[in-house]
């Protein structure tokens, strides 16, 4: 639908999001040595770290040679792994846009507890709508749903450059984007859409997000921004005029 390139939203609270830059890590690291093995290494690791519904709900069970860590832990070690570069590629891209905002109203703690929980609410949600499923559940798009859904609440008028249909540069408000974009996830969840895709673990982090923004935002961070924050000279417009200093205030008046 469109690829999210740049927004003018600049970090208030913040000096570095280092934790937006820890999980971009985390999930490249992943990837790399996920894909180092060749192909049975990484379907050892998808079935052994990706999220199977009947694993978890216990109809079934997975081969002892590929049990890595407690079924359990799965409803967050699925969002690090990915199928192929164009995946993760897409998954980190809006996480690099989005990610520092969300991460700069939250505060870093809570934005990792936001990013952990909304993954783990796209792996319930799948989990409750295809429970029978054996197909590992896997990608960061739960998490990332989370993300976008929580820029929308928090920055509805911040200008975002995107690329529309993968080519058409536009310089749009965030909410018409962002709103179109969540959108298309429910239609597409109540349509079936795309059998490869899991609307519904996009649907669960949707709706983590738009909740757990409201509980773990900064108390000083309002809900939708009045304020479009756009960082100096990033229109690249003409410089502002000089004015003339003011006259020098009375000693007893306001500094």
């Amino acid at each position: 639908m469109f690829i999210p390139l740049y927004d003018s939203n600049h970090l208030r609270s913040i000096s570095l999001q280092y934790v937006t830059f820890g999980l971009i890590a985390a999930n490249v690291l992943v990837y790399l040595a996920t894909s180092v093995g060749g192909e049975p290494f990484t379907n050892a690791a998808v079935l052994g770290l990706g999220f199977i519904p009947s694993v978890v709900h216990h109809t079934a069970a997975l081969d002892p040679q590929f049990v890595v860590i407690p079924e359990s832990l799965s409803y967050l070690s699925y969002a690090f792994l990915h199928a192929d570069i164009f995946h993760l590629g897409g998954n980190m891209l809006f996480l690099w846009v989005f990610g520092d905002n969300v991460e700069d109203a939250l505060g870093h703690v809570r934005y990792l507890i936001f990013y952990l929980a909304c993954a783990a609410a796209g792996a319930l949600v799948h989990g409750f709508v295809a429970p029978d499923s054996q197909e590992p559940l896997i990608g960061a798009s739960g998490a990332i749903a989370g993300v976008v859904t929580a820029y929308l609440i928090l920055f509805p008028r911040v200008k975002i450059w995107i690329l529309a249909f993968a080519r058409i540069p536009l310089r749009i408000p965030a909410f018409i984007v962002l709103a179109l974009w969540i959108l298309l996830q429910v239609v597409m969840f109540l349509t079936g859409g795309a059998d490869q895709i899991s609307w519904a673990c996009h649907i669960g982090g949707i709706v983590a997000g738009a909740v757990l923004v409201l509980v773990l935002r900064r108390r000083n961070v309002p809900l939708v921004d009045e304020e479009v924050v756009v960082p100096a000279s990033a229109d690249g417009g003409a410089p502002a005029a000089v004015e003339p200093p003011a006259a020098p205030a009375p000693r007893w008046g306001r500094q």
